[in-house]
């Protein structure tokens, strides 16, 4: 990139657009990326694309036409093509979450699991089950591996399904771990609106929440607190988060050396779905 600053950050989400008119965490990480940016008159240049493919077309026109001064990278994947994209076009970029090639937040994802299992467990829940994001997500998988370590040093087998984020499969999954033959006492979601739907399915059944099931969202957003019963969650700084990044991708910009960062650590927030575990 050559020539004036461009004045802009961009952020390409691969997403269903429908995703994000429902689920709060992407305003709210935004928000307050914008914030920061403000105080160097910079602003975020959105947009939401199908897929990696059409996300790394999008950074190659940012690039050629000099759009964009850096670009914020979301959600990693295993094998991910694109920082070795961003390095060949010479992109500058921040990734939100583990990477070793290029500058990162990073986030725990393994000690707030332990902590929300630990708390469950504590209630005596010993059937539990989850219902993840996209498995093809670093950070699907690390929540993952950290339950599974934490249930076999409980002696516990939890339920795994994998969901999308949406309302749609946030209901139908939790209708089918309910309507099986040894349904869970709790239920770990990896979003807020996957848990609401949830909560709702769980009501349409006739199981009582929380007396007949615990339910742990991710995310405190409002959708969490106006939910009746309001839902215990992992609750994040995403604001914060947002802000966390735009420190990175400020420095990135400016050329010097991005210091290491992570993002909020989530933590647990009891409120009504949340009980003992029935016997």
């Amino acid at each position: 990139m050559s020539g004036e600053p461009a004045g802009a950050v961009g952020l390409v989400l691969a997403r269903p657009a429908r995703l994000l008119g429902v689920e709060p965490f992407f305003m709210e990480f935004i928000a307050g990326i914008e914030e920061r940016l403000a105080e160097r008159d910079l602003s975020v240049l959105l947009h939401v694309v199908a897929d990696h493919e059409a996300e790394i077309a999008a950074y190659r026109r940012w690039a050629s036409r000099g759009l964009v001064d850096a670009v914020v990278v979301v959600n990693p994947v295993a094998d991910d093509p694109r920082p070795a994209v961003l390095d060949e076009i010479a992109l500058p970029a921040v990734v939100v979450g583990d990477d070793h090639r290029l500058p990162s937040v990073r986030t725990d994802h393994a000690g707030p699991v332990a902590e929300a299992l630990g708390h469950l467990l504590e209630l005596g829940h010993r059937r539990i089950a989850r219902v993840t994001g996209p498995s093809a997500l670093l950070h699907t998988r690390a929540r993952t591996d950290a339950l599974l370590a934490g249930c076999a040093q409980a002696g516990v087998e939890p339920v795994i399904v994998e969901g999308d984020y949406s309302e749609e499969s946030g209901a139908k999954l939790t209708a089918g771990l309910l309507s099986g033959p040894e349904p869970p006492t709790a239920i770990l979601y990896d979003n807020d609106v996957m848990a609401v739907a949830g909560l709702a399915a769980a009501a349409e059944l006739g199981v009582a929440v929380p007396d007949r099931l615990s339910l742990v969202a991710w995310d405190d957003s409002t959708l969490c607190r106006l939910a009746s019963p309001a839902l215990t969650t992992m609750s994040v700084d995403v604001h914060q988060f947002g802000v966390s990044v735009a420190e990175s991708v400020l420095e990135r910009i400016d050329g010097g050396p991005v210091t290491p960062r992570w993002s909020p650590t989530a933590r647990y927030l009891p409120r009504g779905t949340t009980a003992t575990a029935s016997t």
